[in-house]
């Protein structure tokens, strides 16, 4: 299939070459070309341009025009962060919460995420599938483009297993990149005497076997007090990192307990939450990030969930200091029936702008070019290069990027492309 999208007024993440990501200042830079065309081919970015160079149609046969007047052309959102296998809904908790019960106060009276797990071990594989799959289809439908999938809502060895095989099952049947989560160490199961006894389950009995069947491409510890503290952390990484695989941590959501310095010392690929963020933290991710250009490796991605600020009422990830201390912030959206229920990544972007203090372009930049970093994905989504999968949203007409802000609860998307064609759930 060929398309060619013309007169675009703004044609966003356009690259000669792509980079793995963009930090500090030059997110605010994240390139536009104004007045655009966009040729596409067989599933990928084949040219773009200015429209006052635009060379002309050699060839009409099999050809879709589009014109995309006062319109903008976006990559695709790349979500890092979900929880988006889980059994059902858990509403009757944000009712405990309305009536004034904290998040700690009702995973204590059963609920939060020991309640997600004993609804999840009793359902079936396929009824896990099946709703999966109609979850991540509307997130498609709202622009997401490549995501990652956690599990962490079974907490026994079978449960995890179905979670990590129903992700599997996932990445076969959806046409976007998903990469697959082992968050075994999410919460602390009654059965076990302590953090360390259950992680120490985890790391001989559990990963090994997972990994032996191809189901784990990285692994995730919940790094929190109350729940798995710096020495459980540690011995994940270190079993993480004998297999080589890498990890994405969830870390400084309530408190600030060494989680940062700890994955960047292990050289994982990022650190999520982080609503709580000192100077010790920011400097720790700064020298991340320089070590990781000397050796022409990875950073440790600061990941922000504002979503679930949004949801709980918690402090926002303060993304100016990152951004100015010249680190490359990511956004996504912790999509789980607890603490952040929607996996809107045009919700997060708006966030990043009403609550953070981004730029329309860095929010862009974050949850898109970054994301995709964020997953070891740069090379294939999360901009529009050549050669790079056509995944990409076009808006309703628009004044300006900000708007997608500024008009807070306006529909903006107005087609959905997933590999060159138009995407419909």
């Amino acid at each position: 299939m060929r398309t060619l999208l013309k007169n675009i007024k703004g044609l966003v993440g356009v690259f000669d070459e792509v980079p793995r990501h963009v930090a500090g200042g030059e997110m605010a830079k994240f390139p536009m070309l104004d007045d655009a065309w966009l040729a596409v081919e067989d599933g990928v970015v084949v040219d773009f341009g200015e429209m006052s160079a635009f060379p002309g149609i050699a060839d009409w046969s099999g050809l879709t025009i589009v014109d995309a007047q006062r319109r903008y052309v976006i990559p695709s959102w790349c979500d890092s962060h979900t929880h988006s296998v889980f059994a059902k809904d858990r509403s009757e908790e944000f009712l405990m919460r309305l009536e004034g019960a904290t998040y700690q106060e009702i995973a204590e009276q059963g609920g939060g995420i020991l309640n997600s797990a004993k609804m999840l071990q009793a359902m079936s594989e396929d009824e896990l599938y099946e709703d999966a799959l109609v979850r991540i289809h509307a997130v498609m439908a709202q622009g997401v483009g490549a995501l990652e999938v956690k599990s962490g809502y079974g907490l026994t060895f079978e449960a995890e297993r179905k979670t990590l095989r129903v992700v599997a099952r996932l990445k076969e049947a959806l046409p976007i990149p998903v990469k697959a989560t082992f968050l075994g160490c999410h919460a602390v199961p009654p059965e076990f005497p302590n953090a360390m006894a259950y992680t120490k389950h985890v790391v001989n009995d559990m990963l090994p076997a997972l990994l032996s069947e191809g189901l784990v491409d990285y692994v995730d510890v919940f790094c929190e007090k109350g729940y798995f503290g710096m020495a459980e952390t540690e011995l994940l990484l270190n079993a993480a990192e004998s297999h080589g695989i890498k990890s994405k941590v969830h870390v400084n959501q309530f408190n600030e307990i060494g989680g940062v310095n700890l994955c960047i010392n292990k050289r994982s690929l990022s650190v999520d939450h982080l609503e709580v963020c000192g100077s010790e933290a920011i400097q720790a991710l700064i020298e991340g990030v320089e070590a990781g250009s000397l050796e022409e490796a990875h950073p440790t991605y600061p990941v922000a969930l504002p979503g679930c600020s949004h949801f709980l009422g918690i402090p926002y990830t303060p993304a100016r200091t990152l951004i100015d201390a010249g680190l490359p912030l990511v956004l996504a959206t912790d999509h789980n029936p607890g603490s952040a229920p929607s996996g809107d990544m045009g919700m997060v972007v708006r966030l990043g702008s009403l609550k953070m203090g981004m730029t329309p372009l860095e929010a862009i930049a974050a949850a898109t070019l970054n994301g995709a970093a964020a997953m070891e994905l740069s090379h294939e989504v999360g901009a529009l290069g050549r050669g790079h999968r056509a995944n990409f949203i076009l808006t309703k007409p628009l004044e300006g990027l900000q708007e997608l802000a500024y008009r807070f609860t306006d529909p903006y998307v107005d087609k959905v492309f997933v590999n060159g064609e138009i995407w419909e759930a």
